[in-house]
């Protein structure tokens, strides 16, 4: 009887142990079948947004004509083979680079004045600066690159490493922030992950489901400038203090579930 009943305070000790633990495997998208064709949705293109960091480029077959069109240099020099190059000072602060998306969604660009960027594509500013450029009369051959320097996303909640991810390319998957960010924890929930995105002055909430091939077509799936990406717990995230309890707690069940056994085979 003193047997049965010091396997059952064992058994009762497991039980609690293992409650604590999360067994669930995670698996990306692991309802696709093999060998079966996906349409592969879209790339979005991004749109530019208030408080965007624009980095404007503007290249001519005279290099001269495009000094005050680029923010960051300050003039050019010209080469022993007659070929010119633009220099920049040496000081310049990563902060103040390029042209800041107002309130307004507006940029002031050199000579051409206010220009609307807000809801444009990086395509469509490239061609409307080009254009100003040449009706103008200012650079009959320009060719206009837009970049977005600030393009950057922030992921919180049961993943390894919080925090803000910067995405030089401007392209970037929820998969591929997820990976970023070090994984999920093992409390994190793969099929309630949430997006926050901001457009048009409104905030929308989006909820996802990695394990499901219909990420895939989820308007989240590329995340766009300023996303938050949330990964939900699987259960409520215990405080050091509970913690340090449930450590003595099972310590103490397992000493005394030890001495127990001891007494029992002694007798």
């Amino acid at each position: 009887m003193k047997i049965k009943f010091v396997y059952g305070i064992l058994l009762l000790g497991l039980v609690l142990l293992n409650s604590c633990i999360s067994s669930k495997k995670v698996v990306y998208v692991g309802d696709m079948i093999p060998k079966v064709d996906y349409v592969a949705a879209e790339i979005p293109e991004v749109r530019i947004q208030k408080f965007d960091r624009l980095q404007i480029r503007v290249s001519s077959k005279t290099p001269e004509l495009t000094i005050p069109f680029n923010s960051g240099v300050d003039g050019y020099i010209v080469g022993e083979g007659g070929q010119i190059n633009t220099s920049s000072p040496s000081n310049v602060n990563p902060a103040t680079v390029g042209y800041l998306v107002n309130s307004q969604g507006q940029i002031t660009y050199p000579i051409l004045g206010v220009i609307a960027a807000e809801g444009k594509t990086i395509p469509e500013l490239q061609n409307i600066i080009r254009s100003k450029l040449i009706d103008g009369k200012l650079i009959n051959d320009a060719t206009v690159q837009v970049d977005l320097l600030n393009l950057k996303i922030n992921v919180i909640g049961e993943v390894n490493n919080i925090g803000i991810q910067n995405v030089p390319d401007s392209r970037i998957t929820i998969l591929e922030a997820i990976s970023n960010a070090g994984g999920l924890t093992r409390n994190g929930a793969p099929d309630r992950i949430t997006v926050i995105r901001e457009e048009n002055g409104v905030r929308r909430q989006y909820v996802t489901n990695i394990e499901s091939k219909d990420i895939f077509d989820s308007p989240v799936f590329y995340l766009k400038q300023n996303d938050l990406v949330y990964v939900e717990p699987i259960t409520a995230v215990t405080t050091p203090k509970e913690e340090r309890n449930w450590r003595y707690l099972t310590t103490i069940m397992g000493s005394a579930t030890l001495i127990i056994s001891i007494i029992s085979l002694i007798k």
